[in-house]
């Protein structure tokens, strides 16, 4: 082998290096604001409602159900199964818009790749 191509070899695998080493710090940025954006995402709230607002379920940016409120006027012993639908739909519309509210804050940070898993 020659000197020219030592020197140059040397040169390509330093170059590599370098990439790489960028390629890192650049993860570790998007990393740190990700774990920034997922603990603000838990003090941000969504509403599902149903029943024209008699019913209204909250959840965090994680999907977590917070609360329920459940007006008086909608509680009825006689038809206990209408106020079962009513929460239920509350709390999936509520855990819906929450999903949607994580997607758009991470989508931010990945430049809209879809990485499995991430959310």
């Amino acid at each position: 082998m020659t000197a020219a191509f030592l020197k140059y070899k040397s040169k390509g695998v330093s170059m590599f290096a370098m990439k790489m080493d960028k390629m890192m710090k650049q993860l570790q940025k998007m990393q740190a604001q990700m774990t920034l954006a997922q603990e603000a995402l838990e003090g941000e709230t969504v509403e599902g409602a149903s029943g024209g607002g008699m019913v209204v379920a909250k959840a965090n940016g994680h999907g977590d159900l917070v609360s329920i409120s459940i007006s008086k006027e909608v509680v009825d012993p006689n038809d206990v199964e209408m106020l079962e639908d009513l929460v239920l739909s509350a709390v999936r519309e509520s855990i819906r818009l929450s999903r949607e509210l994580k997607e758009r804050k991470m989508i931010g940070l990945t430049g809209g790749m879809n990485i499995p898993g991430l959310f």
